[in-house]
């Protein structure tokens, strides 16, 4: 470990904590329907769109509604990408003349950009067209971010409102957040992009020779525009198969550090918008407490182990930190950095290859996701997710205190705990129920290429990231089959889905509910007494469940290690 990188460590969090605020406001403006200074240039946009789809943008939705149009919407996204990706060999923007995808990996692919996990089985420079990177898959970078954002919005309007039988309308919501946030901020990020030499062209490929006179094919494409959107949207597919170590996605120190700030520079501003939609920025600041004390442990941890090296190097006489499967130009102490940023956002986008960390360095990343990704989170979902963990917890604190449970003025009663538990619980009954089937079945153990406890690992890692939605994997795993693309594209809808109806479902009851002051019987959530809680729930509730799968898995591999066993 060095100065270096601990001053790294410090400087992003730092910053990241004093983006939150502006963001914050930025999309308290949005949440509100209220204007900002790009109305005056993309209102007409924004009005146009209404009058064309013929939907009015002020009138009120119920819960029920707003789901109902939200799953039809994402449906019709998902049939449109599968029939793009199978139809593409006969499409244009075609200049590599890929064919059309396989039905398994077109099902798996659609599913993954629809949820925003961005799960890739292929290597995008080899399978997919300009054309279905543009069309289908930066569409959904675009669309499932602004999708749960609005998610989000609802469920704060749901603890802000009182006795109301409505939580707002999903497609005012969505075209608001894509106009007015997600497109100009991704302009600006990608000219930025493109000035530090991503590439943004329809071209296919280049020929290049190298020093040494070799002949090389370098694959091009429109790569700043869709690396934009994949991080600001905490999206992750990579254009190129290496993804952020890439270097035509990532070339410098400096777009490494804007690439791992764009992936949670929404998920910190929402926790700021939450305390001012319920009118207490204290309650923004507590959640955003206990969130940046669960990303500061878990880089330690990763920074640390991956700094210490792996021991059995260490015999054979090659000293210093573990550097497999990380790129010299970042070095030990952005690539953990980047990994922890990546997983404690539902983003998968890497910069090294997690299948060769060092195990309890693997470990932080795949703890991070089985925490349910609240960690900051992904765009919309980590806010909502962090509040199903908050319900649970003023639950808790109310037993302690003996009188009904209260959260921002909301009493917290049997349907709403029963709902949150309904959703957090689908997490590790998909996980490790679709792991445990995998582990025993021949087409899942022929997936992955190491064996014992670190392959027991690529595929628990593998349905965590496709049931937490976030899209990275143990590169070991072999996934491109109807095995591992059927299951991982029905774990990843459960993940997305599953959650979001209890979550629209509480934020309907909240938002019948009358406002209750607070009292001096009330617990606080505000101070620090009601951050540690909801750091111990997390941390309580995502241990018990997956300790018994990480034990097999990196904890055993890590007592392999020192104990000079390689798998």
């Amino acid at each position: 470990m060095t100065m270096e990188g601990w001053l790294l460590i410090l400087a992003f969090t730092g910053l990241l904590i004093a983006l939150a605020k502006p963001v914050g406001l930025w999309l308290f403006a949005l949440y509100e329907g209220r204007s900002t200074p790009l109305h005056r240039l993309l209102g007409p946009v924004e009005r146009g769109f209404y009058r064309l789809s013929g939907i009015d943008p002020e009138e009120e939705q119920g819960w029920r509604r707003y789901a109902v149009h939200m799953l039809i919407f994402n449906a019709v996204l998902m049939l449109f990408t599968y029939a793009l990706l199978r139809l593409q060999g006969v499409l244009p923007l075609n200049p590599s003349g890929h064919e059309g995808t396989s039905a398994h990996l077109a099902f798996n692919t659609a599913i993954s950009f629809t949820t925003n996990t961005n799960w890739q089985s292929y290597a995008g420079e080899s399978t997919l067209s300009n054309l279905s990177q543009m069309l289908g898959l930066a569409i959904h970078n675009f669309l499932s971010a602004a999708t749960g954002i609005a998610l989000a919005f609802a469920l704060f309007r749901g603890f802000a409102r009182r006795s109301a039988a409505t939580i707002g309308n999903f497609w005012a919501d969505c075209t608001r957040v894509t106009l007015y946030l997600l497109l100009p901020l991704c302009v600006v990020v990608a000219l930025f992009y493109i000035a530090s030499g991503v590439p943004q062209t329809l071209a296919g490929s280049v020929d290049v020779t190298t020093l040494e006179g070799v002949k090389q094919t370098l694959a091009l494409g429109p790569v700043a525009g869709q690396e934009a959107i994949k991080m600001l949207g905490t999206n992750g597919g990579g254009f190129f198969n290496a993804n952020s170590a890439h270097p035509f996605e990532n070339p410098t120190a400096l777009t490494n550090f804007v690439q791992m700030l764009s992936i949670l520079l929404i998920g910190a501003g929402l926790t700021f918008t939450f305390g001012k939609a319920v009118g207490n920025s204290r309650q923004g600041w507590a959640i955003l407490a206990a969130m940046m004390i669960l990303f500061l442990a878990g880089a330690t941890i990763t920074y640390w182990q991956e700094a210490a090296g792996n021991p059995v190097l260490h015999d054979l006489g090659v000293a210093g930190g573990n550097m497999e499967g990380k790129e010299v130009r970042f070095g030990i102490a952005a690539s953990a950095l980047f990994s922890v940023v990546t997983t404690a956002a539902s983003c998968g986008g890497v910069n090294a290859m997690h299948d060769s960390f060092t195990a309890i360095g693997g470990l932080v990343p795949l703890f991070n996701m089985q925490l349910g990704e609240v960690v900051i989170g992904g765009v919309g979902a980590g806010i909502y997710g962090f509040l199903l963990f908050a319900i649970l917890a003023v639950f808790v604190a109310g037993l302690m205190v003996g009188r009904t449970p209260e959260y921002v003025g909301k009493k917290i009663e049997s349907r709403e705990v029963k709902l949150a538990v309904l959703a957090i619980a689908v997490l590790p009954l998909v996980i490790l129920g679709f792991t445990a089937l995998a582990s025993v079945l021949p087409a899942g153990l022929a997936g992955p290429l190491n064996k014992g406890p670190h392959g027991f690992s690529e595929i628990l890692y593998a349905f965590t990231s496709a049931v937490a939605n976030n899209g990275s994997a143990f590169a070991g795993l072999s996934a491109n089959t109807p095995f591992y693309n059927g299951l991982l594209g029905v774990a990843m809808w459960i993940g997305r889905f599953f959650i979001i109806v209890p979550m629209l479902a509480i934020a309907g009851s909240l938002a019948a509910k009358k406002y209750t002051p607070e009292t001096a019987g009330s617990f606080p959530t505000t101070g620090p007494l009601w951050t540690g809680l909801l750091v111990g729930i997390i941390l309580i509730l995502g241990g018990l469940t997956f300790l018994p799968g990480l034990a097999l898995g990196p904890v055993a591999d890590h007592l392999a290690m020192i104990h000079g066993q390689l798998f």
